[in-house]
């Protein structure tokens, strides 16, 4: 039996997972936690990653490996391979002044869109590079390569490679121009084309002053450990008994790739944040920002809709209601479509679709008989749901399935709410670990290019649409306040 891993970086965690190549059955797996915040040094991804594959049985039986991993933090490194600062997040929103700068400077949104696919905000590569070279100078200078969290541990793994997996810790990484990363994750950096497949050199150097090494852009069935990829060329077969490394991707690439989406799919995450995008078969170029034109890990594109608002809206009400997320699911099931009127805006960490970076939530409609857990616990799935479901408008799609995944998708209460909020049926595939699985997928591509890992039925919910839900979310979502200062 031939073995492949995937992994999932994410924000919160390193999974591990080791499958079969050819049937995709789960053999066995791993995980394990990384830091809280929006600022994290990458050695705890690869100390995490480490532990995670210790959990799952190490890796030394493995023909193939791919990583996929939070898009759009910013690892920094100089001339030696040392981390400069610790890596910037996606959620990290100090570069919001320097996001709307950028996309001023440079031509406005639209002219963003029709470069890059997508208008950078602040969770984007390219605005942290802008904020760092104005608050801290000194770092910035010393960047000679910059990459994202998916590339650094590519990276790393490919100085580990040839070495018995109880060495790893330990190994040096390559050289500098070995960094690679997919197509994918380069579509969110704000400096990478999904229409042409080229980096926008001349918006990194206004973005930051300089051009530091870039990774270099992998084909989905490229192998990262070769010589090869250093140039940039795919390349199947490979040294007998060598395990092989896969490009990776990015997180919602990898979520696609193993959820089996194909077009004319919409798929709705609800995660840490919440994600809704498509499978398409052309790039696509939204002027007003709401929609990120990214590649996908195939050689297609997946235009997609981020909230930062998910699954943490359910936390935060279950701590308001001093309960548990399957006590707050059961209260929330208890209450009636609509929560009796009340509406929460749900934008708990500043929000980007819409991109207020300093907005904070709102209750609306409380009254005495609204007063109760039950209905604030309907009323934040709702919220959180219809945030989701706006975005699922701006695809600008009427899709053939919708596809609901994720941590939070695991809440029996989140499946029988979302037909009423989406206005249509949506399909809960089997709970999983879709993002490490994709990944794991990928691997097995590399090794075979003809993977077919039939997948588990989907269970079908349907429910009438509440379309007053929307409308009352639509009027309450502009009367939000600011952080404070």
């Amino acid at each position: 039996m031939t073995l492949v891993a995937g992994v999932d970086s994410s924000t919160q965690s390193c999974k591990v997972v080791i499958r079969d190549a050819a049937t995709g059955r789960l053999v066995r797996q791993g995980r394990a936690a990384h830091p809280e915040g929006t600022e994290v040094h990458p050695a705890h991804w690869w100390a995490a990653f480490l532990r995670a594959a210790e959990e799952a049985g190490g890796l030394d039986d493995v023909a193939a490996i791919s990583v996929a991993g939070q898009q759009h933090g910013l690892v920094c490194l100089d001339e030696t391979g040392q981390v400069v600062r610790d890596a910037l997040l996606w959620n990290d929103t100090r570069s919001a002044e320097a996001a709307a700068a950028l996309v001023a400077e440079l031509g406005g949104p639209a002219a963003w869109a029709e470069a890059v696919g997508s208008v950078p905000v602040a969770s984007f590569t390219i605005t942290k590079l802008r904020w760092l070279a104005e608050h801290e100078p000194g770092n910035a200078r010393r960047v000679a390569a910059v990459c994202l969290p998916h590339d650094w541990l590519t990276w790393r793994l490919a100085g580990a490679l040839g070495l018995p997996f109880d060495a790893w810790a330990d190994a040096p990484p390559p050289p500098l121009d070995h960094l690679t990363t997919d197509r994918g994750d380069a579509s969110g950096t704000g400096y990478w084309s999904p229409a042409t497949g080229a980096y926008r050199t001349d918006l990194l150097k206004a973005a930051f002053g300089a051009v530091p090494l870039l990774p270099r852009v992998l084909g989905p069935v490229a192998d990262a450990a070769t010589p090869a990829a250093a140039g940039g060329s795919p390349s199947h077969g490979g040294d007998a008994g060598r395990t092989r490394i896969a490009p990776g991707t990015g997180d919602n690439m990898a979520a696609a790739l193993g959820v089996g989406a194909r077009p004319g799919d919409v798929v709705v995450s609800v995660g840490t944040s919440g994600t809704v995008f498509a499978v398409s078969d052309a790039p696509s170029a939204d002027p007003s920002g709401q929609v990120a034109g990214f590649a996908d890990a195939t050689g297609r594109f997946l235009p997609l809709v981020c909230t930062l608002n998910a699954a943490r809206v359910m936390d935060a009400a279950a701590r308001l209601t001093g309960v548990g997320l399957d006590r707050l699911g059961e209260l929330a099931l208890q209450a009636p479509a609509g929560a009796g009127g009340l509406t929460l805006v749900p934008y708990l960490e500043g929000e980007r679709t819409p991109n207020q970076p300093t907005a904070t939530g709102a209750v609306h409609g409380l009254t005495l008989a609204t007063s109760t857990p039950a209905h604030l616990a309907r009323a934040a799935i709702e919220g959180m749901l219809c945030g989701l479901a706006d975005g699922l408008d701006a695809l600008g799609r009427s899709p053939e399935r919708v596809l609901l995944i994720g941590g939070g998708a695991r809440s029996e209460a989140v499946r029988r709410i979302a037909p009423t909020v989406f206005g249509r049926p949506v399909l809960a595939p089997p709970p999983g670990e879709y993002v490490a699985d994709g990944a794991a997928y990928q691997a097995a591509w590399l090794l075979d290019g003809d993977v077919d890992w039939s997948s588990q039925e989907a269970e079908v919910y349907e429910a009438d649409a509440v379309p007053d839900i929307r409308h009352r979310y639509a009027a309450a979502r502009p009367h939000i306040l600011d952080r404070p200062r």
